[in-house]
């Protein structure tokens, strides 16, 4: 099952998303279509509004995440624990990139390994659909956490991304029971999250029954992870309409929580703003998460990175203050109007 490209497929991930057009030119978001409420006489104070929120267990400053980025190469190690150690600062989550290089390869573990400078944030691991259909089972599961000090897992599922990047895992049948089993049996909170290309409502529904923790609807919009597996492998895209392929992140959220209305949900896929957040959370998301904004300052220092998880955060409260929402749950019952 050890796959010697791995460590090398992630340092290309990483460069060609620090310089490559990546994102998405044909496919929106949706947060940019929708409006927040601005009221003139808001009667709420800036100074007290209150943007905590508990998930997965663990209290957040502010509902935010730092999305799942890379791991399993030295570069991916000073990556990680600038990110995590901004997480500790700002006070927000993180969710490591995919581990199954540290379960192939035990040595890459270092580059996961971020709790001695964040030793309290709430902390994600995170391992592949796919590989449950070959092998991988809850004691990978249960390995993944536990040797990084994780609080959950996040299971990334990206037939998309597979099918575009060479020798990808193409086998899918089945997953849906296979999770039934796996979740059920692994003795942590389990996520399901998709890369970039979205969750839909009909996904949702087949997923009731299945005891998720959370789900991560990652919309179409931002990175979109199949655009880097052609840049990778061709060093141009030659798949365009594959690359754009996907189910906007507004769309997304919206039919997930229709279909799963009690389900904790995150919303990512081109959250690039505060304003973005506030979005979010009116349409039902718990969180957001944002990684590739990240990505360039955590080459620099876990300073850099605060300096945007910060203006994230600060967006976020004169969104709420500017909608008259002192707090989230007050802002969870707010209306989008379509601008």
């Amino acid at each position: 099952m050890t796959n010697p490209s791995l460590p090398r497929r992630k340092v290309r991930h990483i460069e060609v998303c620090l310089s490559g057009e990546v994102e998405y030119t044909t496919r929106e978001t949706g947060f940019g279509r929708l409006d927040l409420p601005y009221r003139a006489l808001p009667e709420t104070d800036l100074e007290h509004i209150d943007t905590g929120v508990t998930f997965l267990g663990r209290r957040l400053r502010a509902p935010l995440l730092i999305g799942a980025m890379t791991g399993g190469a030295e570069l991916a190690r000073t990556i990680n624990r600038h990110l995590a150690e901004a997480a500790a600062r700002v006070g927000v989550g993180m969710m490591l990139g995919s581990q199954r290089v540290m379960i192939e390869r035990p040595a890459s573990r270092t580059s996961f390994d971020v709790r001695d400078v964040a030793p309290d944030i709430l902390l994600i691991g995170n391992l592949g659909v796919a590989q449950l259909l070959l092998g991988y089972g809850v004691a990978e599961m249960r390995e993944a956490v536990t040797a990084v000090g994780a609080d959950a897992l996040a299971l990334h599922t990206n037939p998309l991304q597979e099918a575009l990047q060479e020798g990808g895992d193409g086998g899918f049948r089945g997953v849906i029971e296979r999770l039934r089993v796996v979740v059920a049996e692994a003795g942590v909170p389990v996520m399901l999250k998709e890369v970039g290309h979205g969750i839909s409502g009909d996904v949702a529904r087949a997923l009731r029954g299945v005891p998720l923790a959370a789900i991560d609807v990652a919309g179409a919009g931002g990175t979109s992870w199949a655009k880097v597996e052609d840049l990778v492998r061709y060093g141009e895209v030659r798949h365009h309409d594959l690359v754009e392929w996907g189910i906007p992140t507004v769309t997304a959220l919206r039919e997930v929580r229709a279909a799963l209305p009690e389900m904790p949900l995150v919303a990512s896929g081109g959250v690039r703003s505060g304003v973005d957040v506030a979005k979010a959370i009116a349409l039902g998301a718990s969180v957001a998460a944002v990684a590739r904004p990240l990505l360039a300052p955590a080459l620099e220092s876990a300073d850099a990175v605060a300096v945007v998880l910060e203006r994230y955060v600060y967006e976020l409260r004169v969104a709420m203050h500017g909608c008259g929402a002192s707090d989230l749950a007050a802002l969870a019952r707010v209306r989008l109007g379509d601008r």
